[in-house]
């Protein structure tokens, strides 16, 4: 069993922690905190929730995370995706009511860490290959088209409406010509000021400055007078701590939401901190990642946030400040602390547009277009997978889209897995050595001898086209044969049904005299045809034995049977 000692065995930087370090971790601290506060107040709005639980994911996510986590400098929080899916989720869920639907989303991130904490027990911290990039980047542009929906009848001062991407759309359009021009002005002012300073100034925390002068601004002018919507009062204080309250129908009610949650939070929290880790030099555990992640989350659901992830853009900012350990998220911690206790009242005048034009700016790095166009130029049916995704998320929002993307990547990978790659094999000329005929058809083919080997794994699922493709080679074969070798070196597992598949091919190959072998097997494969009680049939099955051994000891065994039958 782990100690104690185990789960925090990557907290060896702290041996040699220095005061420079600490310099740098306490200045990356405030610039994150500058980019959060702002950030996690236009989430919130977009999760359904009040202003300051975005402030809590940061605040509490972030600090637990630095206990676990194996990044040095993934920042922690709420993200656009999340948010929206909290959002589109609970809408319906809640009835409108704040306090369910704030419990709902407590609930979530509970059930988040459940998710987490079990995915690390068992293992599965493999899931992430589950889903492709290519799935991703559909995936993310869909997002950003649907946040953006939301976003857009703030940008122009409208009530806006509707429940899906394509009714927001057209009652964005019918509102259009009440349009507030002074609203509309300042929201485009905000994001080219964003826009330009994140080019300008890489690193720097150019949405808190805009914040920062939009409270100026409005504290000499009046926002109501010109039709200006504010955040208004935010209460003071730490986030409360209670246990979310709910009922079994909740649990079974945002199971699916929960999901799509984690694995969001996990496939997000990986890719920004591989991204990371591989820039500085390092390795992360993504096995000890779901720990964190699930610790970061438990701690959030029990201080009223909702589901928080590691995620590129605020990760690009903790290391463009200098972060250089976890210590820079215990730093905002306590600075986002300091914020809610003593400086919300400052955010009273702040005008709902400037949150819209900051997170306009955050999703548009969700739409990668040139990958898009990449895929369409290069790989066409990469673009197809990507484009479904994205599509998914318009048409079924994100839940849904992001379970379609989930189940898509299973799909592709059965498939592949289904009609594998067989390849027929001939020998390099002068070596002992064999490859694929149709990649080098300037190999030898060997007289009276069939060579093949399966790409995949031999399941239940493609042994039927593994027999009907290889069995007619083998029945319909030009010349008469007098040996017919599996290579097993590239099917590491088998299961029932691939030792009946080899079987099938040794008992058939035995009706028309042929010699069946097989080669190369993996110790996992030789023992299921042990178990199935069929290596006796194959004769010795060794994992000593090359291609060329079997081959030459085949071949011995159709000489001598010949001179014996010839003496008979």
């Amino acid at each position: 069993m782990l100690s104690v000692k185990n789960y925090f065995s990557h907290l060896y930087w702290l041996r040699n922690y220095s005061l420079g370090t600490l310099r740098a971790d306490a200045f990356a601290g405030v610039t994150l905190t500058a980019y959060a506060i702002p950030v996690s107040l236009a989430y919130s709005t977009l999760a359904g929730l009040p202003p300051q639980y975005g402030v809590f994911g940061y605040f509490l996510g972030g600090l637990f995370y630095a206990l676990l986590g194996t990044s040095r400098q993934l920042a922690i929080g709420p993200t656009s995706a999340i948010s929206m899916l909290i959002g589109a989720s609970l809408s319906t869920l809640s009835g409108g009511d704040t306090q369910r639907w704030l419990d709902l989303a407590s609930l979530t991130a509970l059930m988040v860490s459940g998710i987490c904490v079990l995915a690390y027990l068992l293992r599965l911290s493999s899931i992430i290959n589950f889903i492709s990039e290519t799935i991703l980047v559909g995936f993310k542009a869909g997002a950003a088209l649907l946040i953006a929906s939301t976003q857009l009848p703030k940008l122009f001062g409208v009530t806006g409406g509707g429940s899906d991407f394509f009714t927001r759309i057209v009652t964005l359009i019918i509102q259009l010509p009440q349009t507030n021009i002074y609203v509309l002005a300042f929201g485009i002012l905000a994001i080219g000021l964003i826009f330009i300073g994140e080019k300008i100034f890489r690193g720097k925390p150019i949405a808190f400055i805009v914040v920062v002068l939009s409270i100026l601004i409005f504290y000499f002018i009046t926002p109501e007078n010109f039709g200006f919507a504010t955040v208004g009062i935010i209460p003071a204080g730490l986030p409360p701590l209670h246990f979310p309250l709910f009922n079994l129908m909740d649990i079974q009610n945002t199971a699916s939401l929960a999901f799509a949650c984690f694995l969001l939070t996990y496939i997000e929290s990986i890719s920004a901190a591989k991204a990371i880790a591989q820039k500085h030099n390092y390795e992360i555990g993504t096995r000890q990642e779901l720990l964190a992640l699930g610790i970061a989350n438990l701690a959030t659901a029990f201080g009223n946030g909702y589901p928080v992830s590691g995620g590129l853009s605020q990760t690009a900012v903790n290391d463009g400040a200098g972060a250089k350990t976890p210590m820079a998220l215990v730093a905002t911690s306590f600075w986002m602390g300091v914020c809610l206790l003593f400086f919300t009242g400052l955010l009273k005048n702040l005008p709902n547009v400037t949150l819209a034009a900051i997170v306009m700016v955050a999703i548009s790095g969700l739409m990668d277009w040139k990958e898009l166009n990449r895929m369409r130029r290069v790989n066409k049916p990469d673009f197809l997978i990507a484009l479904t995704a994205m599509l998914s998320v318009i048409f079924f929002g994100i839940l849904n889209g992001v379970l379609i993307g989930a189940v898509v990547s299973l799909i592709l990978i059965i498939k592949k897995v289904s009609s594998p790659h067989i390849a027929f094999l001939g020998k390099i000329p002068g070596t002992d050595r064999y490859t694929d005929m149709d990649r080098h058809p300037d190999n030898e083919l060997l007289p009276g001898v069939i060579l093949f080997r399966v790409e995949s794994p031999l399941v239940y699922f493609n042994t039927s086209y593994i027999y009907n493709h290889v069995w007619p080679k083998i029945d319909e074969s030009p010349t008469p044969l007098k040996v017919v070798i599996f290579d097993l070196s590239t099917s590491a597992y088998i299961d029932s049904s691939g030792a009946k598949l080899v079987k099938r091919l040794f008992e058939k190959s035995q009706e028309k005299g042929i010699i069946f072998k097989v080669a190369e097997a993996h110790s996992a494969a030789r023992d299921i045809l042990r178990f199935e009680d069929v290596a006796h049939l194959l004769g010795h099955v060794s994992r000593r034995d090359s291609i060329h051994d079997v081959i030459a000891h085949s071949l011995t065994l159709v000489e001598t049977e010949i001179r014996e039958n010839e003496a008979m």
